[in-house]
């Protein structure tokens, strides 16, 4: 038995989501959601046999009974304005925008605690690349008083709505770095990058502290870097982890899959990989425990 699923959104985030639903054993994507009859992003979904509205957040309301998990990826200001009635409706929402509602989640660290959460923030590409790393260092080096994590995309990958949502992409990974690290003193940077051919995503992240264990840093993040590489292969670790002063230093880059922009996009990858590694743990979670009380009243008056 699948997860049925919906997608709000119809840019670049939207798609590369539907490409992986659709590649999963344990999801099915009922419904695409956008505004505009016309955008790739529907094109896209109707292609592969999905079905579609330019609706918007009302013509997902509108075929409630279709799906039971959302992914958002929509603005910002649009997740705060819809995802609260869908957690009322009893949905599932993945927020895939840099807003702060919901649960943040990094599944390799905290994907197991959030199986009933009704909204589940997949915070942002950034986060998504730093915040193992930055986790293995402070686990690490307990004394670590400053966290920075830097992270260049290509101007092709950053849709309209990452640019517009760039201060909730600061604040949103920024509170995730204090919530897994435990450092209150953090700074989270993006740089958007109209190069050509299109660079690759990468993320430098550096730790302040007196002094620094860098065995066991290097072991800590050896560990991270497994745990990431089961939903995200392309992610390497092209700076080793050493230390100048009291600065450890360590840089990552993350390769995608190709599955809607070219692999430079691995910002799209790791994030919606994400989303989809949770969604399907949520589908796995109801498989063992069967159907939610409403679902299974649903089911009970049906019979």
């Amino acid at each position: 038995m699948t997860l049925k699923t919906a997608i709000i959104g119809s840019g670049n985030i939207g798609c590369d989501v539907l490409c992986k639903v659709q590649r999963s054993e344990l999801l099915e994507c009922t419904l695409f959601a956008g505004r505009n009859a016309a955008s790739p992003g529907l094109a896209l979904a109707r292609e592969r046999g999905v079905a579609v509205t330019d609706r918007g957040a009302e013509g997902l309301f509108a075929a409630l009974d279709t799906f039971d998990l959302v992914f958002d990826a929509t603005s910002s200001a649009a997740h705060q304005s819809h995802a609260p009635m869908l957690e009322a409706a009893g949905k599932v929402v993945i927020n895939l925008t840099p807003a702060p509602n919901g649960a943040l989640c990094v599944p390799s660290l905290n994907g197991d605690d959030l199986l009933a959460a009704r909204n589940i923030n997949m915070i942002t590409c950034g986060g998504q690349a730093s915040i193992p790393i930055a986790q293995a260092m402070t686990e690490a080096n307990p004394d670590i008083h400053y966290l920075e994590v830097v992270s260049s995309i290509s101007a092709e990958s950053a849709g309209p709505a990452t640019r517009l949502n760039l201060n909730h992409y600061i604040e949103t990974t920024e509170s995730a770095l204090r919530q897994f690290t435990g450092c209150c003193n953090v700074k989270a940077i993006l740089n958007i990058n109209p190069a050509k051919p299109n660079v690759y995503m990468q993320t430098a992240i550096s730790a302040l502290a007196a002094q620094h264990d860098l065995a066991v840093t290097e072991a800590a993040i050896a560990r991270a870097v497994a745990r990431l590489r089961a939903a995200v292969p392309g992610y390497d670790v092209i700076v080793e982890p050493h230390v100048t002063g009291d600065r450890l230093f360590t840089m990552v880059r993350v390769t995608g899959a190709g599955d809607y922009l070219d692999p430079s996009a691995g910002n799209l990858d790791i994030i919606t990989a994400a989303a989809t590694k949770m969604a399907e743990a949520v589908a796995r979670d109801r498989g063992e425990r069967g159907p939610a009380p409403a679902e299974a009243l649903a089911m009970e008056s049906v019979a």
